[in-house]
C-alpha cells in the first residue's frame, strides 16, 4: 500500500454554502472509459437520492431546500480526478459523494480537505483514504484490510487452496487489495507461488498467465476491476488454466459474466463486495434494487445503493444542523446514526464505517449468488 502522510485538519471553506435555497452536492465517478458502467451506476444512485430529497420538500433554516447534483467524470484517472475535484470546489458545492476508485479518491481528498468540503466515498477501499488525518472524509464500506484479508482466509480455509497466485493492476485499489489478500493467505497457512502485475487498461495477459500456469496454482487472485478481469478469465480458459479465480469488489459486478463471455464457469469466480445486508435489512435493499431497475432499466452493478445512502446521510446531517454550511453540518455528519438501504450507518473517529460488512459471492448461470455476509 502507498505510504501514509499526515495532514492538518480541514480549513474553513472560502465561501460558505447557503443555509437553504439551492444546495449543490457533487458526485464524481468514471462515467467514461472501461469501467463507465460502474461510474454510471454510482451516478444513478446519486440522482435517485437527489430526486427523492427534492420530492420530500425539506426545509433548512426556515427556507425550502432544493438539492442540485453536480456530476463530474474522472475516467478512473487520478489527474482527471483532481481536476474534477477542483471544478467542484470552484462551483462551491456543499459536499461531495465520490470518488469510486481509491486511486482517484485519495488525491482528490486533499483538494476537498483544503477547501473544507466534506467527502463521502461510497466505494474507495484503500485504507490510506481515511488515515491521512483529514477531518471531513468518510467511507461507506469496509476497507481492503478487511476485504483482502477475508478473501485470503476464504481461499485457504473454504476453497482448500494450497498454492495461490496473485495478479494486480498497480492501481491504489488493485495493489492494495492484492497485498492484503496475500497477507490473509499467509496467515491462514497457504502459499503464494507467484505475484505478477498488469495495468488497468491491459487486454493481453498470456505472458503472465503462462508464467503462473507453470506454478500450478489452485487459485488466482486478481486485484483490479471487472473490465480487465473479464478478458483475463477468457484467456485463462484458452490456456487451459482451471484454477479458481478470486477478486475484490472491483470484479464483483453484474457485468462480469458479459465481460468474461464463455470464459467463466459456474462456481469458478469468487469475490467479495465491501458491504452487505442480512435479515430484516434485506427488505430495504431489495426494494431499492427493484426501484432502481424500474427507474433506469438496468440492474444495480455494485455500489449505487451506497451512493444513494451517502447522499441521504449528507442531507440528513444538513437538516440536523439546520445548515448546509460545511463548518456547521460536519459535526452532525460525524455523529451520523442513519438507517439506510445498506444498513445502519455510523462512522468511527477516522471516518470509516462502523461494523462494516462483506458479502462473499460466486457466479452461477451468469448471475451473482450470495454465499454469506461477514462482519
Amino acid at each position: 500500500m502507498p505510504a501514509e502522510t499526515a495532514a492538518a485538519p480541514a480549513a474553513a471553506p472560502a465561501a460558505a454554502a447557503p443555509e437553504g435555497g439551492v444546495i449543490k452536492i457533487g458526485h464524481v465517478g468514471p462515467t467514461s472509459g472501461a469501467i463507465a458502467h460502474l461510474g454510471k451506476d454510482n451516478e444513478n444512485g446519486a440522482r435517485m437520492a437527489i430526486e427523492e430529497l427534492n420530492a420530500a420538500n425539506l426545509t433548512i433554516n426556515g427556507a425550502p431546500a432544493q438539492f442540485e447534483l453536480l456530476a463530474e467524470d474522472d475516467a478512473a484517472d487520478p489527474k482527471q480526478g483532481t481536476a474534477a475535484a477542483q471544478k467542484l470546489v470552484d462551483a462551491k458545492v456543499a459536499g461531495v459523494i465520490g470518488h469510486l476508485n481509491s486511486g482517484t479518491t485519495i488525491p482528490a481528498s486533499q483538494i476537498y480537505n483544503d477547501a473544507g468540503i466534506p467527502q463521502i466515498s461510497p466505494s474507495a477501499t484503500n485504507p490510506k483514504y481515511t488515515r491521512q488525518g483529514y477531518a471531513g472524509v468518510f467511507r461507506m464500506v469496509a476497507d481492503d484490510v478487511h476485504l483482502g484479508g477475508t478473501l485470503g482466509k476464504y481461499a485457504v480455509e473454504s476453497l482448500k487452496a494450497k498454492n495461490v497466485a496473485v495478479i494486480d493492476d498497480r492501481t491504489a485499489y488493485g495493489q492494495g487489495v492484492a497485498d492484503e489478500f496475500e497477507k490473509g493467505v499467509a496467515a491462514a497457512g497457504g502459499t503464494v507461488v507467484g505475484r505478477e502485475f498488469t495495468n488497468d487498461k491491459a487486454t493481453d495477459f498470456n505472458a503472465i498467465l503462462t508464467t503462473l500456469k507453470a506454478k500450478k496454482p489452485d487459485v488466482i487472485f486478481f486485484g483490479g476491476m471487472d473490465a480487465v478481469a473479464g478478458p483475463m478469465l477468457k484467456q485463462m480458459k484458452q490456456l487451459g488454466i482451471e484454477a479458481k479465480f478470486m477478486g475484490g469488489d472491483g470484479i464483483c459486478s453484474a457485468q462480469l459474466p458479459k465481460l468474461a463471455g464463455d470464459g467463466m464457469a459456474d462456481d469458478q469466480v469468487y469475490c467479495a463486495e465491501a458491504g452487505g445486508v442480512e435479515g430484516e435489512e434485506k427488505v430495504g435493499m431489495e426494494k431499492f434494487r427493484a426501484d432502481f431497475k424500474t427507474k433506469f432499466g438496468q440492474e444495480v452493478q455494485v455500489y449505487a445503493p451506497y451512493v444513494y445512502d451517502s447522499v441521504k446521510v449528507m442531507a440528513n446531517a444538513m437538516v440536523a444542523a439546520n445548515s448546509s454550511d460545511p463548518v456547521k453540518y460536519l459535526p452532525e455528519l460525524k455523529k451520523t446514526d442513519y438507517k439506510g438501504v445498506t444498513g445502519t450507518i455510523s462512522f468511527d473517529e477516522k471516518g470509516d464505517i462502523k461494523n462494516g460488512a462483506l458479502t462473499l459471492m460466486t457466479f452461477r448461470g451468469g448471475e451473482r449468488t450470495t454465499l454469506s455476509v461477514i462482519r
